[in-house]
């Protein structure tokens, strides 16, 4: 079944067997079988209706590459200078004053009250979403850091300049209930305001009237970040992305008196400061070399590359997992749960090696500059052959959630272009969102039939049941093929001869067969790029 779905699609170069064999008794014969080769084993057919696999001898290999296997996950070492950045007792300071870490022995020890504030009408309104949902996200935001949400609450605004940001009537509403819950035995020790910075007049003046600290989406994040964190590589990225949000707290109480009262940064703080940032970057810069290198062995060895991207808690690694069957993948229900760009193996149907590469998901009322940050890592994203673009179709607000991805995605490309390029201002967005992306909607065992069924423009999958995989793979080999300069032939060579195994070491071979009209030569199924079949060409045939 899945052989005559391959034959189907195949996009096959035709050619002529006298012009080879005349020369070198060697023919590349057109062909589209697909049978188990003598390295690796057989992707499962799918039931259309469940998303299983059937039974049988054939499933998901990982591919040996000595290049790439140790790649797994680009973990890097520490170097001295990185641990000196990641370990400063006086940075740690005025980063606890500004953005209130906690340590993470003391992760569960905050009880919140999470105030989703949103603009009810006038033009600041935001539209197409619904303050419920974005209340929803808040919460998983503090549950992320295992904090415990006590109270949650919609807050209308005509806007959310005022001093307090909220109305003195709203105000003492919410004291009310932050009472309540102390006098109930659910004493609030923290409350977050879900908005994308809070000026920092603002968080002081509120976290006096409540005698609390008080915190905003920036500085949520941050602690998520610092919580998943693992290599160094994530560390220092998450260190270098706090200190905008430091500089412009701490600007705000320079230029407006005395709102700060004794917070202030001396002359040696703000060097400190000034140079710890043009260190991270520096590390920062060594591991983009690091990385650009390991990049460039994969272009050498010719591996196709498949970006993973979608917004926070999508199903990114669980579709990595249904993709390459990578037992070890752990998929976390957790918001950042993936901090570094993580290569796995895995293979098409048409038995080509690719790497799947894993990325840290993206989240709307957060500034660019944060995620931008993490801009040595998304690069292997960016410059991958295939973006898969997944979407939680389960979700109220996926289009919402895509358009956001996808306005992120351009303005990193603009900006990775500007680095790279002379030409950094020429137009790229529709190039790169139409030309090299599949959008995938994740998650259809979660949705209605019928909500499938009126979704035209997305490859629908289940990574949990497994449903649509096939059929994403089977888009994924077609353009990949189409990516990379590639075709699917078979090329007739002398059994045992230096030709097979050349074909062996340079190219994919899916699989082997007897010539059945000549008993000394072998017919091999290759999947191969234009350029290495040159090679081949002029190496063997003349």
């Amino acid at each position: 079944m899945f052989i005559s779905t391959i034959r189907s699609i195949s996009r096959l170069t035709k050619f002529h067997l006298s012009q080879y064999e005349a020369n070198s008794k060697i023919s590349l014969l057109s062909s589209s079988a697909i049978t188990i080769g003598k390295r690796f084993k057989h992707v499962g057919s799918q039931s259309p209706r469940s998303g299983k696999r059937e039974s049988g001898n054939t499933h998901h290999g990982k591919f040996e590459v000595d290049s790439v296997s140790t790649e797994q996950h680009d973990i890097i070492a520490e170097s001295d200078e990185s641990i000196s950045l990641l370990d400063d007792k006086e940075y740690d300071t005025i980063v606890n004053t500004t953005m209130h870490v906690v340590n993470k022995k003391l992760l569960n020890l905050h009880n919140v009250m999470v105030l989703q504030p949103y603009i009810k009408w006038g033009p600041n309104k935001v539209k197409n979403i619904k303050p419920e949902n974005q209340l929803a996200e808040a919460e998983s935001l503090v549950r992320t850091l295992n904090w415990s949400v006590v109270v949650s609450l919609k807050v209308s605004l005509e806007n959310t300049d005022r001093k307090m940001v909220f109305g003195s009537g709203k105000l003492d509403e919410l004291k009310q209930i932050v009472n309540k819950c102390n006098s109930e035995g659910q004493p609030i020790s923290c409350i977050f305001i879900s908005k994308g910075t809070l000026k920092f007049v603002q968080k002081l003046s509120l976290s006096k009237f409540f005698g609390i600290p008080v915190m905003d989406r920036y500085s949520v994040v941050i602690q998520i970040l610092r919580l998943h964190a693992i290599t160094t590589e994530a560390r220092l990225q998450v260190a270098l992305a706090e200190i905008p949000y430091i500089r412009s707290q701490m600007r705000e109480i320079e230029t407006q008196g005395n709102i700060g009262q004794n917070l202030y940064l001396t002359d040696t703080q703000k060097m400190m400061l000034k140079k710890r940032e043009k260190r991270l970057q520096q590390e920062l810069e060594k591991l983009r070399t690091h990385r650009e290198l390991l990049r460039n062995k994969r272009k050498q060895k010719q591996f196709p590359v498949v970006a993973v991207v979608g917004y926070t808690n999508c199903g990114k690694t669980s579709l990595i997992k249904a993709l390459t069957n990578e037992t070890s993948l752990q998929p976390r229900n957790q918001l950042f749960a993936t901090l570094d760009v993580t290569a796995h193996a895995g293979m098409l149907p048409c038995r080509l090696e690719v790497l799947f590469m894993d990325t840290v998901g993206f989240m709307s009322d957060i500034p660019t500059g944060l995620i931008e940050c993490f801009v040595a890592t998304l690069e292997d994203a960016l410059d991958a052959d295939i973006i898969v673009h997944v979407q939680d179709i389960s979700h109220d607000d996926w289009i919402l959630q895509r358009n956001h991805v996808e306005k992120t995605l351009i303005t990193l490309m603009r900006h990775t272009s500007s680095n790279n390029s002379i030409n950094g201002n020429k137009k790229i967005d529709e190039k790169v969102s139409l030309d090299n992306v599949i959008n995938v909607g994740n998650k259809i065992d979660l949705v209605s039939y019928e909500k499938t069924e009126n979704i035209k423009d997305l490859r629908v999958v289940s990574s949990k049941t497994l449903a649509g995989i096939n059929d994403l793979l089977i888009e994924l080999e077609e353009k990949i093929l189409q990516a990379t300069d590639r075709v699917k032939m078979t090329i007739r060579v002398p059994m045992g001869g230096e030709e097979m195994q050349w074909l062996y070491k340079n190219t994919a071979v899916t699989s082997s067969e007897a010539d059945p009209n000549n008993n000394q030569k072998i017919l091999l199924n290759c999947v191969i790029s234009r350029t290495t079949l040159e090679i081949f060409k002029h190496r063997f045939i003349g």
